[in-house]
């Protein structure tokens, strides 16, 4: 059940990548692109727990709750952030600019802007910190780990770019939008090969239970 789990989890948060890399080619506003990140973090917390669950070392349950934790900080920001967009933003047009300025995500440098940024700050620490649980049996999952751990780098421009007022107001949407289709070309693999390696673990516990 644990890599059942993890392989819709999996699935789920790479079809949300994908579907969050093409809204921003080809819709207008921000609202398709907000409810597939929504669905990111939806199916990010199956994927970080199953990686978790099926790792048994018990040496390793503190940097696995740890993980958790941090994905689940990531999940309740993300929520947050995008709900309000899809559902106040979009639906109340009395809202006025200061407000605007304040709760919108699709304002560069408003305060939800950056607590997304913090929040997929926390989503690299998650990342990095689960790819210590990982158990690699074949290429695929030592490059799984390795992409992993390389994601954890998102955390440093995430969480200190806010407080250096790097994207304001006036930075163009050109800008955002190519640094997401990036961590799009780069996440979609790492839930491609979470995908793979959960499907080598079910294949493996279920010879060993065929074996008991």
């Amino acid at each position: 059940m644990n890599t059942l789990t993890g392989k819709i989890g999996s699935v789920l948060t790479g079809a949300a990548v994908l579907a969050f890399a093409v809204s921003m080619l080809v819709t207008e506003g921000v609202f398709a692109s907000c409810l597939s990140s929504i669905f990111i973090a939806i199916g990010f917390i199956p994927f970080m727990c199953s990686i978790a669950a099926i790792n048994k070392k018990t040496e390793n349950k503190a940097v696995g709750y740890t993980g958790i934790a941090f994905c689940v900080i990531y999940a309740a920001i993300i929520f947050l952030v995008y709900y309000a967009e899809c559902t106040t933003v979009r639906l109340d047009p009395s809202l006025s600019n200061e407000a605007l300025s304040i709760i919108s995500f699709g304002h560069t440098g408003s305060l939800f802007f950056n607590y997304d940024l913090l929040g997929y700050s926390f989503m690299a620490l998650s990342t990095f910190l689960m790819a210590f649980l990982v158990e690699p049996v074949c290429r695929k999952d030592r490059i799984f780990r390795w992409m992993l751990w390389i994601h954890g780098i998102f955390f440093v421009p995430c969480f200190f770019i806010p407080m250096l007022s790097v994207f304001s107001a006036g930075t163009s949407d050109t800008v955002g939008i190519v640094l997401l289709e990036i961590w799009c070309a780069y996440f979609l693999p790492i839930c491609v090969l979470g995908y793979e390696y959960f499907k080598t673990k079910g294949m493996q516990l279920g010879a060993i239970s065929k074996q008991i």
